[in-house]
């Protein structure tokens, strides 16, 4: 299996991607990408080189490529986009109603519109869960809500540990 860096989400993420053997990739490609959120459009930024000293261990890629980029997913693709931003302002207006101390920056649907990924300026933390919460009670749908500084998408902490934003799943 080959690797390669591709970047994904409305708020780019970049990450290890394993890419089939028949599949054929070049810099550049638009591709469909299977991540922890579902599928989601991205682009090959570089395939990654095995190491050549002995003893280096390959870093096992995060997530998959499914395929090429098509026609329908790039309909798809635009589609969903175009609903997003017509959603922002419900989104935002929710967030001001329950009183949080967020702002929302961008939503993002996976390609198969399971789920809706709500970017919001904030440290992973108390407002973030109270926000995947309130989403939860009202019955939203499958919501993931993924914190960004200036340095982009805040990760999770490294100890593993449960309770971080969005991590109740939001259904």
């Amino acid at each position: 299996m080959n690797i390669a860096l591709v970047r994904y989400g409305a708020v780019p993420e970049v990450a290890r991607c394993g890419i089939p053997d028949e599949l054929n990739v070049v810099r550049n490609d638009e591709v469909v990408v299977q991540t922890h959120r579902g599928s989601e459009c991205g682009r090959i930024l570089q395939l990654v080189k095995p190491p050549v000293e002995p003893g280096v261990e390959i870093v096992e890629p995060s997530f998959q490529v499914e395929r090429l980029k098509n026609e329908s997913d790039e309909q798809t693709r635009q589609r969903i986009r175009d609903k997003a931003n017509t959603e922002f302002d419900v989104w935002n207006q929710r967030i001001l109603e329950w009183g949080l101390d967020l702002q929302l920056i961008e939503l993002d649907w996976t390609l198969d519109e399971e789920k809706l990924v709500l970017y919001v300026l904030n440290e992973r933390g108390p407002e973030c869960t109270k926000l995947a919460l309130q989403i939860a009670a009202a019955g939203l749908g499958i919501v993931e809500v993924q914190p960004v500084d200036e340095d982009g998408p805040v990760a999770m902490p490294a100890s593993g540990g449960g309770g971080g934003c969005g991590s109740c799943g939001a259904h």
